[in-house]
């Protein structure tokens, strides 16, 4: 093993980069240090399981250990990786028995991203949650169960949880009345599912609209959405702490504003985790997030990084940028391993194409529609906001689903997109992140030969319809 390709990271882009690795080149030693127990899983599902659309924990693996180790990776969990040494080309590693230096050959930082929760006081307390890993979910669904019903059994039966705090909170008293702290992806889907358990809930949102980086016209109609579904918006109020005796009791705002809850949900970000790699001669971009090139390598020779922890190239700008998203980490991994093997492969760009469910509501964005960040990318950006049927009007099922674009308006060239509605609308967003990607005009999106037929379109779909609006006017 004098040449092996070590991964730090169990998760999306470790795990898919040293799976492609093992496959094109099967004689390549490949190790993986996960410092948790937790390896390979669908962090975008939690929502679902605490909700209860997910029944089992083991139900969000994408692999298992078992699994992993078929591959012929070489699996250590409960591993981590506390210090990298890029001239000696080693890694100090702190296992559960003994602490330990690992040569590399090539070195993959898959080490993610964590939950803020800072500036908030008082988040140490009892009832005061992330979503951000399988135990923290496990715990949140073990608070909203009957404490005379509950088992940690009922979590699926995975051993690799935190039994201790699942049977903790287990054991309370479920809260009726729930602060959620930010209006973004997680507030949003976090909402839903406590109102699923008929909580009480509370959505706290600094700015003064959900769901920010979808711009103002998907953000007016989820705000008014979530308003018919029971939930009480407070826009505009920024929390300052949490306070109670062990236990959250009361949400502070810096206004003044007070409320009695019994727990909170803080989801207001996640920042890279790049402690790792301080004292290295490794950058880090302007984001914050590893620097990497198109390759993913980053300014240390054969030293790379993927996924939550690194930077990737913006298809619109062909800048640097920070998009922390599920896709791009498998994508660039996957790249990764296939480099690290011997055949270089491109990690891709990234359009920030995310979707979103707002109980009812489906919502999707790509690219920029921010004004002021458009012009400092140097464009001169214009938009139009079109509402249109998601079907034929004489076929059933059919919803009105609103959709923005945005174009430079010397160029034509669409710079982004936004869309919401009730009938298959998130997908649609994927129209509007092909024509990004290939970085079409407005013009070019709107002569695309996209599929009619009355159950699932009308003639002109809504993307068409906003693309022949934003033509007209440019």
């Amino acid at each position: 093993m004098s040449d092996p390709f070590v991964v730090v990271g169990g998760d999306a882009a470790g795990l898919s980069a040293a799976s492609k690795c093992r496959r094109e080149d099967p004689e390549r030693a490949v190790l993986v240090f996960e410092k948790g127990r937790w390896v390979s899983y669908a962090h975008c599902g939690t929502p679902y399981f605490v909700k209860g659309e997910v029944d089992s924990l083991t139900d969000l693996l994408s692999l298992s250990p078992a699994d992993i180790e078929d591959r012929g990776i070489d699996l250590r969990r409960e591993h981590e990786v506390v210090a990298v040494d890029t001239d000696a080309q080693t890694v100090t590693v702190r296992g559960p028995d003994s602490e330990f230096t690992q040569s590399y050959g090539d070195l993959l930082v898959a080490t993610g991203g964590s939950a803020v929760s800072a500036p908030i006081e008082g988040f140490h307390l009892d009832g005061a949650f992330t979503m951000h890993g399988l135990d923290h979910a496990a715990a949140v669904r073990a608070f909203l169960a009957d404490p005379e019903e509950f088992s940690v059994g009922d979590l699926g039966g995975a051993t690799d949880v935190d039994r201790d705090m699942a049977a903790r909170y287990g054991a309370m008293e479920p809260p009726e009345t729930v602060a959620v702290v930010g209006g973004g992806y997680v507030g949003v889907e976090m909402a839903e599912a406590f109102s699923a358990h008929d909580l009480d809930v509370h959505v706290f949102q600094r700015p003064n609209r959900l769901l920010s980086p979808f711009g103002e016209a998907v953000g007016e109609r989820v705000t008014d959405h979530l308003r018919e579904q029971g939930v009480t918006l407070h826009l505009g109020e920024e929390v300052a702490a949490l306070r109670g005796e062990g236990q959250v009791e009361t949400v502070v705002c810096g206004s003044g504003t007070k409320l009695a809850v019994d727990a909170a949900l803080v989801g207001i970000g996640i920042q890279p985790n790049t402690a790792l790699i301080e004292e290295t001669p490794v950058e880090l971009g302007d984001s914050g997030a590893i620097a990497t090139d198109e390759f993913g390598r980053t300014t240390v020779e054969n030293v790379y990084a993927a996924g939550d922890v690194a930077e990737m190239r913006h298809v619109v700008t062909g800048d640097p940028t920070w998009d922390p998203l599920g896709l791009p980490a498998n994508r660039a991994g996957r790249a990764i391993g296939s480099t690290v093997a011997g055949a270089p492969e491109l990690v891709g760009g990234v359009a920030g194409t995310a979707v979103v469910k707002a109980f009812e509501l489906e919502c999707g964005r790509a690219g920029i529609l921010d004004h002021e960040r458009a012009r400092m990318a140097g464009f001169d950006p214009v938009s139009e906001t079109i509402t249109a049927g998601s079907r034929s009007g004489y076929y059933p099922g059919g919803s009105e689903t609103t959709v923005t674009l945005t174009a430079d308006r010397s160029s034509g060239r669409l710079l982004g997109g936004s869309i919401v509605g009730a009938d298959r609308a998130a997908i649609r967003i994927d129209t509007i992140a092909t024509a990004l990607g290939s970085e079409m005009t407005v013009a070019e999106l709107e002569r695309q030969d996209l599929a009619y037929a009355p159950p699932f379109s009308p003639v002109w779909d809504p993307i068409l319809v906003a693309a022949k609006v934003l033509g007209g006017r440019l």
